[in-house]
């Protein structure tokens, strides 16, 4: 059984399918090559690809028609679309008139993609031009609406400690984009560390891609929140 993350560079959003024992496949161009993580009985696939080449989404097409893909994911890059960036949208568009029409139209790639395959899926943004430029959202939610679902055992964040909230007692408006029976999970939610300004988007203002990674990590109370619903009709 398949799942397909697109911009995914940690792995978060799949580690709960993997764990169950699904093979995930994460697509981006920060990663090197293709490698392999072996989590519990399931893998993690760490794949580099183009994905504003639409070749890239040919070859995905291809490569996937006739695989037991169970569920898709995107996370299409936010820094032209999100609103918290408006500020820098009349520089970018004198550099660039089409600079949004692109940002997207490789959103909407990721939805073709699994509209192709036909298999439930999600598309997450901040909020963004996306609302206008494409369609309204089908659901909104904050991480800590779903930090619940993360075990105090884990509470840490494992990679982020310093930057990321424990169980994601954070707000950040996130909407999501869906299709083919996707399952929108019950919320869990926690005490939020602070409303507005997160720590981590306090401490990571700068424009290196560490920061952009960090700032966009999947919510881990999230990603399990959207397995428990979703894997069930699998």
């Amino acid at each position: 059984m398949i799942v397909i993350s697109l911009y995914d560079y940690t792995g978060v959003a799949v580690r709960p399918w993997a764990e169950a024992g699904y093979e995930c496949f994460c697509y981006d161009i920060q990663h090197e090559g293709f490698t392999t993580e072996q989590v519990n009985s399931g893998s993690i696939h760490y794949c580099k690809a183009d994905l504003h080449d639409p070749e890239s989404f040919k070859r995905l097409k291809k490569a996937f028609k006739d695989e037991p893909v169970k569920f898709g994911m995107g996370f299409p890059v936010c820094t032209d679309m999100a609103v918290s960036g408006a500020a820098w949208f009349k520089a970018k568009a004198e550099k660039d008139p089409e600079f949004q029409a692109k940002a997207v139209k490789y959103a909407i790639w990721c939805s073709h993609l699994f509209e192709v395959l036909e298999v439930p899926y999600f598309i997450e943004n901040p909020i963004s031009v996306l609302s206008t430029k494409w369609r309204k959202p089908d659901y909104k939610f904050h991480p800590y609406e779903y930090g619940g679902y993360i075990p105090d055992s884990q509470a840490e964040h494992p990679t982020y400690p310093e930057y990321i909230a424990p169980k994601d007692a954070y707000s950040k408006n996130t909407c999501l984009w869906v299709g083919k029976g996707f399952k929108m999970p019950p919320k869990k939610p926690v005490d939020c560390e602070s409303f507005g300004a997160s720590r981590q988007h306090a401490k990571l203002g700068g424009k290196s891609l560490k920061t952009k990674n960090i700032r966009s990590a999947t919510p881990r109370g999230f990603a399990k929140a959207i397995f428990k619903s979703n894997q069930s009709s699998q």
